[in-house]
């Protein structure tokens, strides 16, 4: 061993160079597509619709406030000087505004066009803004119903990448400094981006500092020696270096869920640290000499470290079930970052250990007598309260039980935002002012021979329409039928009441001559080039998943009952309604990976001690943690969504360790051919420590995760520091009962 420790440190040195090129190269994104379920025939539907017509997601938004109303001409001249200037930035394709709107106007002698606002003229603004106030066309789209707000409205790339929206922004906001506006806020997949990545990076960077401290401050309280805190913070520092490092070199993006990854590779380490320096310095007081201390620890933690670095990795791998490639893309980097931390400590931190001894690493005093007494009791309570232990945990199953019955999967887009930051404030603004931000999309298919622009499959379009828009989630929709309502008005005086489709064919087929003036690149937005589809477009408040879909199973079903299917059929889509099809895959993909994690599992234990008892005593402790984890996503009323999901495999993967820890000692014990009864004791006594340690390591290192700003983090590092607690607790209570049950011979080496 001696001669291998000095090579082994120069390749670890080695690979530290290369993980810090490869944080030169680290990648964050976000994109609300990366939460599309993979192989989902409506995701087909909805790809093969946008490359027909354009995306849902190519806007941008920027409400300009003004508290005391917008009917003002220096602000009005301020907002329509802002949208004529957003014209020329990159990435905008177009902008439209009521400073930019006007009317068209029928003459006896051509079509001429009257400006919504009278920008120049004060003593038109109460008319302007009477008429304004009642066309559905631009009451929560360019305007709030309070006239405190107008909405500028540009056209933006469709897929617009990260430093495309990074540009746009920066752009905007260096456009808006130079004017006067009270307040603006912006909505739209290009904000949404790039406030989401730099709340990645500052999560990462926080998260990773935070965590360090307290396993800096664990350390010194376990350890009292400057050498040994540096062997374990080295060693768990190195760990995460190299995990984050390898991420960049392999062009991993790092996603929504990526704060999580720190404080996964901290702990993770920290545990493994904390069971190997354990050992080796319980070798060195029992009187061995460095080199065979540190080849008893290999041999006898080594093997059960690695066990539990195993079903640690397996629980993450599971993830790869899900149909969300975030999940998939965190199911597999964790299970990277599992394995990395376990080669680093059983080659890495064994090197570092084998040149010191006992007094080096720790100081020895009261606190060993706190845990064995602590242990002793817990031992002791085991023996002489079996009945209150089983009474509690039965108490605790029926809780759980009627939690998990509570739980829901009515996703809001808000929960996901980051707390007490713009991005958030601005989305709450356009929910409670203005039209919100799902898009909701409806195509439409005209059916055999039928066209779009037939007068009877418009005026099945526009009852749709008028019937969607009687939902308050939805403030406006949008479509072809658009352009014959505008005409319809222009024919009447553009009064608002006269927004509607021509009564009679006859006045239609007049109309369709002058619609037919209309650029096709207007109207390829709204219909196919073939005049065989159409859509319908609109935005949603953010209801929340399961609340969507019963609008849209309502609205299925009047269109059925009310809707001449043989002229059109209709179909909901849209990046809103794709998304929130997550729920349903959440819940079957959740079962099936843990179905699958639990049936690898079972193997593994299979395969290390040999016997259905002990694969009974392992899995058994290890579900309560699972059941109170769904229970407390009930009680709370936290959504079953993407990010909390993994809660689960985190949970599963995790609370396995210990209970590994606790048999793989319990069978060593055994093979002595010491008694069940006395091998239970001196378990508690020699494994105790250590798992309970790692396991307040475990708490605490997740509670890091409430200084997040990020809501779904918070939660995950809640719902994983409770269960895991319990986890332990179910551990030492629960297993002795086990073993003294289905072992009640005595009989050695079982």
């Amino acid at each position: 061993m001696r001669q291998y420790r000095l090579p082994v440190l120069i390749i670890f040195a080695l690979f530290a160079v290369a993980a810090l090129f490869g944080l030169t190269r680290l990648k964050f994104s976000f994109d609300f597509t990366q939460f599309f379920p993979r192989g989902d025939e409506d995701l087909a539907f909805f790809l093969e619709f946008i490359e027909e017509f354009e995306g849902d997601d190519n806007f941008l938004l920027v409400a300009l406030e003004r508290p005391a109303g917008v009917f003002d001409s220096a602000f009005l001249a301020e907002a329509h000087d802002f949208a004529l200037a957003a014209r020329d930035l990159e990435m905008v394709d177009g902008v439209q505004s009521l400073t930019t709107f006007a009317y068209p106007v029928k003459t006896p002698f051509a079509v001429t066009t009257l400006p919504a606002i009278h920008r120049n003229d004060p003593s038109r603004y109460a008319a302007d803004s009477l008429r304004i106030m009642q066309d559905e066309r631009f009451v929560g789209n360019l305007i709030n119903e309070r006239g405190t707000a107008l909405v500028v409205a540009m056209k933006t790339p469709s897929l617009i990448q990260l430093e495309q929206s990074q540009v746009l922004i920066n752009d905007l906001e260096t456009l808006l400094s130079q004017y006067n506006f009270p307040d603006y806020h912006f909505l739209g997949p290009a904000y949404f981006q790039k406030e989401m990545v730099a709340m990645q990076v500052r999560e990462v960077s926080v998260s990773a500092v935070i965590s360090g401290l307290l396993v800096a401050l664990i350390m010194f309280l376990l350890f009292r020696r400057p050498l040994g805190i540096l062997v374990s913070l080295v060693s768990i520092g190195l760990g995460l270096l190299l995990f984050i490092g390898l991420l960049g070199l392999l062009g991993r993006e790092l996603n929504a869920i990526a704060a999580l990854y720190p404080v996964l590779m901290i702990i993770v380490g920290t545990s493994d640290v904390i069971h190997i320096m354990s050992k080796y310095i319980d070798e060195l007081r029992a009187g061995r000499d460095k080199e065979t201390a540190i080849r008893n620890t290999i041999k006898e933690i080594g093997l059960a470290t690695l066990l539990t670095s195993l079903t640690t990795a397996v629980g993450f791998a599971t993830l790869l079930t899900s149909r969300i490639d975030p999940i998939r893309d965190f199911g597999i980097n964790a299970a990277l970052g599992v394995m990395v931390a376990y080669v680093t400590v059983i080659f890495f931190t064994t090197a570092l250990l084998s040149y010191l001894s006992v007094d080096q690493i720790v100081k020895i005093g009261r606190q060993q007598a706190f845990w064995d007494r602590l242990l002793e009791r817990t031992y002791q309570f085991t023996q002489l309260s079996p009945g209150k232990i089983k009474l509690g945990v039965a108490t605790v199953v029926i809780l759980c039980a009627v939690g998990i019955s509570m739980v829901t999967t009515n996703y809001r887009i808000e929960s996901a935002l980051p707390k007490n930051r713009k991005i958030t404030e601005d989305f709450l603004f356009f929910e409670r002012e203005l039209s919100g931000f799902r898009p909701y999309e409806m195509a439409v298919t005209a059916k055999d021979t039928h066209r779009i622009t037939d007068f009877a499959v418009l005026q099945e379009i526009g009852k749709i329409e008028d019937y969607v828009r009687r939902f308050d989630a939805v403030e406006s929709t949008a479509s072809i039928t658009a352009v014959y309502r505008s005409i319809n008005q222009m024919y009447n005086n553009n009064r608002p009441d006269a927004y509607t489709l021509p009564a009679d064919e006859a006045t239609y087929r007049r109309y369709r001559q002058l619609a037919s003036q209309i650029p096709a690149l207007n109207l390829n937005v709204l219909m196919s080039e073939d005049r065989t589809k159409a859509r319908i477009t609109s935005r949603l408040n953010d209801l929340g998943a399961d609340s969507i879909k019963v609008f849209l199973s309502q609205t299925d079903a009047w269109i059925a009952s009310n809707i001449d299917t043989s002229l059109i059929s209709v179909r909901s889509t849209g990046t809103g309604v794709i998304i929130d099809k997550n729920a349903q895959y959440i819940r079957e993909n959740l079962l099936q990976g843990l179905g699958v994690a639990i049936l690898i599992v079972c193997g593994l234990m299979g395969l290390l001690f040999r016997s259905w008892r002990m694969l009974v005593v392992s899995l058994v402790p290890n579900l309560l943690p699972l059941l109170l984890a769904g229970a407390m996503l009930g009680y709370l009323g936290i959504e079953l969504e993407a990010g909390v999901s993994i809660v689960f495999a985190i949970i599963f993967g995790i609370a396995v360790d210990d209970t590994i820890h606790f048999l793989a000692k319990y069978k060593l014990v055994r093979s002595r051919g010491i008694a069940v009864e006395e091998a239970i004791h001196r378990t508690f006594r020699e494994a105790g420590k250590a798992i309970v340690l790692t396991s307040v390591v475990l708490f605490f290192g997740f509670l890091v995760m409430l200084f997040s700003i990020h809501p779904p983090s918070v939660t995950i590092g809640l719902l994983i520091s409770v269960t895991l607690a319990s986890a332990v607790v179910s551990d030492l209570l629960l297993i002795p009962l086990l073993l003294k049950w289905l072992y009640p011979a005595e009989v050695p080496n079982a």
